[in-house]
């Protein structure tokens, strides 16, 4: 779960700091990976790794980075 989220936070890093335009293959490559990364936070909180609210709010961060993306796309 943690390298997961960690990939994901370093890509939307990497995309917000370009200049270049955020084209649509990307942004289904980086829901894809958004997609497992909520399927993994689930399953750890499932399990009682993390709790109920600590998944909620890391896959609110990450829901919110991936909205900033698209927002930046929407712009260019």
């Amino acid at each position: 779960m943690k390298k997961i989220i960690k990939d994901l936070n370093e890509l939307a890093r990497t995309l917000e700091k370009k200049t270049e335009k955020v084209t649509d293959d990307k942004m289904k490559g980086i829901e894809e990976i958004l997609k497992n990364a909520y399927k993994q936070i689930d399953k750890t909180a499932k399990r009682g790794i993390i709790k109920k609210n600590t998944a909620s709010r890391k896959k609110s961060k990450l829901a919110k980075k991936i909205n900033s993306l698209q927002q930046k796309k929407l712009k260019k």
